[in-house]
C-alpha cells in the first residue's frame, strides 16, 4: 500500500475487454467486474454495497448501501466495512484477471463516509499475477455451515493463508486446541444473548429466506442452506434450531469433534482497518477455495462488544479481531442468492 493510501494490482493486458495503454473498459467489462465483485461475502447476505463507474475518469466508486444495514448485530457498521472489503477484493481480482490495474483509495472523502472506496482502472504496468490467479475462485466460494472432516489442514496451507493475509495489512491466526473451546463457550453465550433479545430474532428473520421467496431470492440467507440441527450447543455456526421450520426437528447432527478456526485481525479498529480486513478475509478465503478447503464465518460472538475481546488470543498479540473463519474439508454447497447487476452498478 502506497503512503497516500492507494493499493495496486493487476494482471497481462490484451484484447476482448482486456487492458491495452490509452483504452478504457468496455460497458461488458465493466459490469463483468461489478458481478464478480458482488459475490463477496456478507453478513446475512444482505449485500450492502453499490458500485458507481464513472466512464471519463474510468473509476469505480463503491459505497454503502445504507438501507441494507443491520441495525441490531451491526450497529456501528463494522460488518458491513468487511463485506463491502470482500466486495472490493473481488472487484481487484477480477479485475487484475482482465489485464487491468486497480488503484484503490480507501475512504477519499473525509465528507462523505458512504463512499468506502474508489477503484481506478489503469493499464497493467507491474501485472499482478498471484492476485488475477485467484479469479476462478470467486464463483466457487461459498460459505458452508455443514459439517467437516476430521482431516487437519496441513501446516503448509496454513502458511498460506497466513501470508495472504497479511499481504493486506491484516494478520492471521490459528488457535490453539484450550483457546478453540474457549471461543466456543464464547459462542454459546452469544447464542443464548441472541436468542433473549427479540429484536436480533426479528432482525435475522427479516433477511431468511424459505418457501416461495428462496426460489425468487436475490439477497438473504436460504433457510435450506442455514445447516443441519447441531449436536451440542456452543458451535462457530448458528444455531438451525433458532429459526422457524421444520428443519429445526430432526435428530441432531455430530459435527466435527476440535473445529479448526482461524482468528482474522488488525491492529487498530477503524472504518479502514474494517475494510483493510475485509479485503484480507476474502484473499484467504479465496486462496483456501483453491486449496479445496470449505470455509464458514462465524460473526454472532462478535456482535456483542463484551464478548468480542475474549475471542483474542493473548498469545498472538493480535488488536482487534475482526472475523473468526472456520476451515475444514466439507461437502460443496450451493451458493447463496445475488443481486443482479443491474440494481448494483450505476454508470455515468
Amino acid at each position: 500500500m502506497a503512503r497516500d493510501g492507494t493499493t495496486r494490482g493487476g494482471a497481462d493486458g490484451g484484447t476482448d475487454g482486456r487492458a491495452d495503454s490509452g483504452a478504457a473498459p468496455d460497458e461488458n467489462t465493466v459490469t463483468a467486474l461489478v458481478a464478480a465483485a458482488g459475490a463477496a461475502p456478507s453478513m446475512f447476505n444482505a449485500q450492502p454495497w453499490r458500485f458507481r463507474y464513472l466512464r471519463d475518469a474510468v473509476t469505480l466508486q463503491l459505497r454503502a448501501a445504507l438501507d441494507r444495514t443491520l441495525p441490531h448485530a451491526d450497529p456501528h457498521g463494522r460488518a458491513l466495512h468487511l463485506g463491502c472489503g470482500a466486495a472490493l477484493f473481488n472487484l481487484r481480482v477480477a479485475a487484475a484477471g482482465a489485464g487491468w490495474e486497480p488503484v484503490v483509495t480507501l475512504l477519499p472523502d473525509p465528507y462523505d463516509p458512504r463512499l468506502l472506496a474508489t477503484v481506478r482502472l489503469a493499464a497493467a504496468v507491474s501485472p499482478d499475477l498471484e492476485l488475477a490467479r485467484l479469479r476462478p475462485a470467486i464463483p466457487e466460494r461459498h460459505s458452508s455451515r455443514q459439517p467437516f472432516r476430521d482431516e487437519l489442514v496441513p501446516e503448509p496451507v496454513r502458511a498460506a493463508l497466513r501470508r495472504a493475509a497479511e499481504l493486506e495489512g491484516a494478520e492471521l491466526h490459528f488457535p490453539s486446541a484450550w483457546h478453540v473451546r474457549a471461543i466456543l463457550e464464547l459462542v454459546r453465550d452469544a447464542e443464548g444473548r441472541d436468542r433473549d433479545t427479540p429484536a436480533r430474532a426479528e432482525e435475522r428473520e427479516r433477511w431468511t429466506r424459505d418457501g416461495d421467496a428462496a426460489r425468487t431470492a436475490t439477497d438473504g440467507l436460504l433457510e435450506e442452506a442455514l445447516g443441519p440441527r447441531l449436536s451440542y450447543g456452543g458451535f462457530p455456526v448458528r444455531d438451525a434450531t433458532a429459526r422457524r421450520s421444520a428443519f429445526a426437528g430432526g435428530d441432531p447432527t455430530p459435527y466435527e469433534e476440535e473445529p479448526q478456526l482461524a482468528l482474522l485481525g488488525t491492529g487498530e479498529d477503524r472504518p479502514a482497518d474494517w475494510l483493510r480486513a475485509g479485503q484480507a478475509m476474502e484473499r484467504v478465503l479465496l486462496l483456501a477455495t483453491g486449496y479445496g478447503l470449505s470455509t464458514g464465518l462465524t460473526t454472532q460472538v462478535l456482535e456483542w462488544s463484551e464478548l468480542r475481546w475474549p475471542v483474542r488470543d493473548p498469545e498472538s498479540g493480535m488488536g482487534q479481531v475482526q472475523m473468526v473463519i472456520r476451515l475444514g474439508y466439507g461437502p460443496p454447497v450451493p451458493g447463496s442468492p445475488r443481486r443482479p447487476v443491474d440494481q448494483i452498478l450505476e454508470i455515468v
